[in-house]
């Protein structure tokens, strides 16, 4: 019983001596700076996703050649074995975390369990499994549906957990806030320097054109798209068309994530992304019709919900750091348009 009773003790040992070594790694990497440089081993979790392939794309095209990534088939993430694993075999140096389940209100409000549940044991899995073996950085892509249903405007990052949130997209909004909080809670207990980044409403290639799940500005697009298709004089657009609302396209989101992962000044923190300006859903509406060419008229169907009246991120913390969004919103549009047609959707 005592050989065993030290055995025991001897493990335990091990492991502090383990952990302890692993910690002043990194923070020995956080007073030397931790920019990321070319030969960088570079995970981007959801690389086939809208997000996760704008930021493959702008990787390479700065020179990054070393990149890693996984599909579903090959990579389950919400399984912590297979993550924990896959990071121990590959050892990566840095980590995008841009994977989740998404979708616009009426996936959101229908499929709640889900966003929940999945996008929880991803980031989860993937963040403790990342300061398991040692990753330098981390970036963790939130939404910005993280914020209050009525905060003021423009939403400044320190808004988060000052009111409720809109009631149709919750769930997946209480999960993006547990990873911006895993990331600050190992931060300041492992001295990881593990960030978080919250977009605004994206689009762009690669989008989800899929009317039962995807965002306003897609379905949008195929709509407009469908209704000059097969000649109709109007096509129908959810709610008022009164919310405002900001977009960004999805290739200057990639270049902020870049951007932020390339400075060795920045360690922690919850950064804003967008462009600072907003629309009408209506003016949207028109902007699409415009740009798709379809010249019937927008008929609102105000039984179905409107959302957050209001969402426009303040992105001061970012542009003082020398960065802002070079996508207008017309230009950005025709450029999603124009892959939404190689994809033959209709």
């Amino acid at each position: 019983l005592v050989g065993s009773e030290m055995c025991i003790r001897d493990r335990r040992q091990a492991r502090r001596v383990g952990q302890e070594a692993r910690f002043f790694r990194l923070r020995l990497s956080r007073v030397s700076g931790l920019a990321m440089n070319k030969p960088s081993k570079i995970y981007i979790a959801g690389h086939r996703g809208m997000v996760g392939s704008a930021i493959v794309r702008r990787l390479a095209a700065a020179g990054y050649l070393n990149l890693l990534t996984r599909t579903h088939a090959e990579l389950d993430l919400t399984h912590q074995a297979s993550v924990k694993q896959f990071f121990k075999e590959e050892k990566p140096d840095y980590v995008f975390l841009a994977a989740a389940k998404v979708g616009g209100i009426h996936a959101n409000n229908t499929y709640r369990g889900e966003f929940i549940y999945q996008n929880l044991m991803m980031e989860a899995n993937i963040v403790h499994a990342a300061w398991q073996t040692g990753v330098q950085r981390l970036m963790f892509l939130g939404s910005s549906c993280i914020y209050p249903r009525d905060c003021p405007q423009p939403i400044k990052e320190d808004y988060l957990l000052t009111g409720p949130l809109e009631s149709t997209n919750e769930p997946y909004a209480i999960a993006k806030i547990a990873g911006i909080k895993l990331c600050e809670s190992y931060n300041r207990q492992y001295g990881t320097q593990y960030v978080s980044v919250m977009p605004t409403n994206l689009y762009g290639p690669n989008d989800n054109y899929d009317l039962n799940n995807s965002h306003v500005l897609p379905a949008l697009i195929r709509k407009a798209h469908e209704a000059k298709l097969f000649g109709d004089s109007s096509y129908v657009v959810w709610g008022s068309g009164k919310p405002m609302r900001e977009f960004l396209y999805v290739d200057d989101m990639a270049d902020a994530c870049v951007y932020l992962m390339e400075r060795d000044d920045i360690h922690d923190g919850l950064f804003n992304v967008g462009t600072g300006q907003d629309v009408t859903i209506r003016e949207l509406a028109e902007t699409v019709m415009d740009v798709v060419g379809f010249e019937g008229e927008i008929v609102f169907d105000a039984s179905k919900p409107d959302g957050t009246p209001r969402k426009l991120l303040n992105v001061d913390r970012l542009r003082a750091l020398g960065w802002q969004a070079e996508t207008a919103l017309r230009d950005g549009i025709a450029k999603a348009y124009a892959d939404f047609l190689t994809k033959a959707v209709a």
